[in-house]
Order: C-alpha cells, then structure tokens, then sequence
C-alpha cells in the first residue's frame, strides 16, 4: 500500500506541474500575442493618419530608429515605396500578399505567418491611404512551441524538487496511516477498538467472522479425518491414496502387504510403497484420468488392484489404489474352468452319438409314427448341447490360451462387424427383428476369431431377447482414438440386480426364454474374456421392457 501511495502521489505531483506549465504558457502566451497584435494595429493607425496629412514624406529613417515594428509602404500597384528594414527596391511585388489584397478592397486587412524555420510568429496589418497606396505595420514575437521549450528548464527543476518534496511529505504521511494497521492483532480482530480506524471495522468484523468459521471448519476437518483413520486402519483391503506426486495415505493392510512403515510412506513417491511394476502402471493410469483393474501376485497370493483417479474441478489431483486379495476367487475360477473342460470332453463323444441316432431315425429306420416327434426333439437336444460343449471348449481356450496360442494381429473391426451383420441378416428377419449396422472404419491389435465371436454373441442377443417388430442396433465408432463397438436393442431388457451376474457362466437372466432360444448361458462370458484378452472394457445399461445397451471400448 505504501508503494502504491507513492507511486501514485509522484504521478499526482508530475501531471500537476506539466499541466499548470502548459495551460500557463498557452495564456500568457495569447495574451502577449494580443498586446503585440494591438500594439501594431494602433501604430498602423497613428501612422495613416499621419501620411494622409503629410504624404509619404512623413516615412523616413528617423521613423524606423524609433519604432520596433516592420513598416512597409506599398504602392497601387504592389510595389514597395518604402521598408524600415530592408531596401525596398529589392523587395518583390506585395500585391498577392493576403492583408494587402484585403486593404485594396475593404480598407483594412491583416494576415499573421508562422516561419517554420526561426519559429516566429508575425503579425501584420495593413491600411488603406486615401491616396490608394497601403500601409502596412507587422511585428514579430516567439512562437508559441519556441516559449514553450524556452521554460521547460524550469519547469523540469520545479517538478523535480516539488516531486522530492512530495515524496517526503506523503512516506512521512503514510507511516503514520499505515502504523497502526501493522499493530492489529487479527488472531483477536475485535480487540482493536482503540488502534482501528474506523473505516476499516467492517473489515475487522469479517476478519473476526471468518476466524470463526475456519476454526469450525478445522474442528470438522479434524473430526473426518479421525472418522476416516478410524474406517480404514481396520480395514481387510489395503488402501492407498495419493495426489499426483506423493502418497498422502496408506492405511495399516496395505503396510502389512507391502512390508512398510508409515513415515516411510507418507509424503514420498509411491516407489516407497512398492516398486512393483503393476502398482506403478495402475498408479500412472489412475493420474491419466482412467479408472482400471490389474492383477498383482505377491508373496504367493493374488491381489486385485483397483485404481480410479480423483478428480477436483474436473483436473485429475490424484489416485485412490483399492488392493483387494482375490487368492480364493482365482482359485474358484480355475477349478470351474477345469470342470469346464472335463464336461466337455466327457460330454463329446455320447452328444455325437445322440446327434447319430436322431438323424437315422429321422431318415425312416423306426417305426413311422414316432419318426418325427421323437427324433426331432433328440435332434433339437443334440444340437443344444452340441452348442454348450462348442461353447465350453471356446470359453476354456480363452482362459487358458496365451499370446502363443492366440496370437495378435492387425484386424479390422469394420469387417467383423459386417460379417456378424451378415451372419444374423436371416436369423433376424426370422423372429421379425429389424437388424441394422452403421460405422466408420477401425483397426485394432487382436485375435480376430475372439474378436467376432464377442460381436456375434452380443448381436445374437440382441435378436433373441427381443420382441416381434423389435429392433437391434450394432454400432461401430471411434471416441478419443478408442475404438468402441455399442449393441443396442429395445427388447426384453435385465434387471438391475442381474446386470452384474450376467457375464457369469451358466447364469440366465431369462431359463425358459434361454430354452426356447437354445441358449447355452456362456455368451456373455466369451464376451467378457474377450475384453480381458483384447484390455477391453465392458459396460452395460438396461431396464426391464426397454432395452439393453451393452458398450466395448478397446485401449
């Protein structure tokens, strides 16, 4: 504030002084200028009326010695009689000269000239004789820039000690305003009665407010942060939060997990806490902006990392880690895919030999009036299960097989999904589903079998679980440079407490639906070892009556 003060009474003090300088120089100026003008008018006067009396001989040397102006004599015809300063017979013809035109014709005519180059300003005016010639009186004076510059001298020194002076005047000032403004006690607003201003005891009254609100606001703060403490240090699952450099929180779980301290984590990187590479990677992608799962084996055990960014006003500040230990989960999950594959191959061989049976009864070789009914439903029941074994055996390639196995390669999902489109044109139309498919083109790293299967079980889906005049609706796009392949129908739709089960094997929103539509209950689950192969994510949004949505957005 000090400096502000000072700053803007030297600017005060220096426009002050340039302003009086130049409105005093313009009105002494003018009023010089109108002495001088009337001056050379009176004498012009003083001398017509002289010559009209005693003829152009009144016009001699002793004339010019006593005057101090220019006196000019100029004949009818524009030629100089007489010049006080110079010769007349080498002065040039006047007759063009503005004031002595207007003289000639009205009887009186003045003119004033600025010299650009001895920057004067002449004044002159001339008069009519009665003899017809003219008299012409001019004088000479300073013009008004050439004054100007002739007292800037002095007006810089005025300004420049009033400026000091004023310097001086004002700290002196604003020590004394601004001392008792140092000497409040804002920890106690309220008690500077007898050092505040006046003007400032609103302020003081806010300040006082505010005091009060944040110390409530930290007694809160205080009181969430034990409540949290208190939530998290006795949790199972290790939890990590972090800003976007250092971990901020680690509670007891995640200590034990990672072998560490407390003090050896808080306010340091997260290479503290582990430098294990999947903790790392699903750190860096939670302060991209992308929430994500990954799968870390440690110390014998398998956990599940959980990684969302926390984002404040839509800025990604940091990242909360959720370590969950899903050992027995993944262990449930491997003996369901061995039972799965040892169904399959114990189902093979009696479901080819059921298929066998019904075609050669269905070929006439039994009696004629069971022929139809009995081999079509061991035919229609062969082919169910000949469809959950192709299903199994597909699901357990995917659980299984590796990068070896499967191997990556350049695919183009605008293909796949014309080919499924084609694929399901006919079975569409047959259950009156109108079946349609819009995309841009797209190309991703993967297994191209995986890759339609995955679309033509969502697709088929979409038609079975639908109605007569329904519509289903495959959906091809690229969204921030992700591919993303979107199913939609307007069908039976699924519950919300089934949205989340409906990727589990054998699991069906609908049996007897998935009965007449010979549903084996393991499409969604290709679907959803598919995305984990190809990094893909899953999401679905339905309800009951309306439809389902089901979206796949590829890394």
């Amino acid at each position: 504030m000090r400096k502000r003060i000072l700053k803007n009474t030297a600017l005060l003090v220096v426009l002050s002084i340039i302003l009086t300088f130049l409105v005093m120089e313009f009105v002494m100026y003018n009023r010089m200028y109108d002495q001088m003008r009337l001056r050379v008018e009176d004498e012009c006067e003083y001398l017509q009326t002289s010559i009209n009396d005693m003829g152009p001989e009144y016009l001699d040397e002793h004339v010019s010695r006593i005057s101090t102006s220019r006196i000019t004599l100029i004949d009818t015809d524009g030629s100089v009689l007489f010049e006080s300063e110079e010769p007349a017979d080498e002065l040039g013809n006047h007759s063009k000269r503005p004031e002595v035109l207007e003289a000639m014709k009205d009887g009186v005519g003045h003119d004033g000239r600025l010299s650009q180059t001895l920057s004067k300003q002449t004044y002159y005016y001339a008069l009519r004789l009665d003899n017809g010639m003219v008299i012409r009186v001019a004088n000479t004076m300073d013009s008004v820039w050439k004054t100007l510059f002739s007292g800037l001298g002095i007006a810089v020194t005025l300004m420049v000690v009033l400026t000091v002076l004023a310097l001086i005047c004002v700290r002196i000032m604003t020590n004394r305003i601004v001392a008792p403004i140092n000497r409040l006690d804002l920890e106690h607003p309220l008690d500077n009665e007898n050092e505040a201003y006046e003007e400032i005891s609103p302020l003081l009254g806010r300040i006082y407010r505010q005091n009060q609100q944040i110390a409530s606001q930290m007694e809160l703060l205080k009181q969430n942060q034990e409540e949290y403490l208190a939530i998290t240090e006795y949790m199972k699952d290790g939890l990590i939060v972090t800003n976007r450099t250092v971990v901020l929180s680690i509670n007891r779980a995640a200590q034990k997990l990672f072998d560490v301290k407390l003090e050896e984590c808080i306010n340091h990187d997260i290479v503290t806490v582990s430098r294990n590479e999947v903790l790392k990677e699903a750190l860096q992608e939670a302060l991209r902006g992308n929430s994500n799962e990954k799968l870390l084996k440690l110390g014998g055990r398998v956990y599940q990392l959980l990684a969302n960014p926390v984002r404040v006003s839509e800025q990604v500040s940091g990242a909360v880690i959720l370590v969950l230990d899903v050992t027995e989960k993944q262990e449930a999950e491997k003996m369901r895919r061995e039972f799965s594959a040892n169904v399959s191959h114990e189902l093979k061989t009696p479901l080819m030999s059921i298929s066998g049976y019904a075609e050669i009864i269905e070929n006439g070789m039994v009696r004629q009036e069971d022929i139809q009914n009995f081999a079509g439903r061991i035919h229609t029941e062969a082919s169910r299960l000949s469809a959950l074994v192709e299903d199994i055996i597909r699901l357990s390639r995917l659980d299984e097989a590796g990068e070896d196995e499967l191997p990556m390669e350049p695919t183009d999902l605008y293909e796949i999904c014309e080919d499924v489109r084609s694929h399901l044109s006919k079975s569409a139309a047959d259950q009156k589903v109108t079946f349609g498919f819009r995309g841009v083109r797209a190309e991703i790293t993967g297994v191209r079998q995986v890759l339609y299967e995955m679309v033509y079980n969502l697709c088929d889906n979409a038609i079975k679980y639908n109605r007569p005049g329904g519509r289903a609706d495959l959906i091809l796009d690229v969204v921030n440079g992700r591919p993303k392949i979107t199913v939609k129908d307007n069908g039976i739709g699924i519950a919300k407490e089934d949205i989340d089960r409906i990727f589990e094997r054998f699991y069906r929103v609908d049996k007897s639906h998935s009965r007449e539509t010979g549903g084996t209950g393991l499409g969604l689950s290709i679907v959803k070892h598919g995305a984990i192969l190809h990094n893909a994510k899953v999401t679905v949004d339905s309800e009951p009556g309306k439809g389902t949505d089901i979206e796949i957005v590829f890394n």
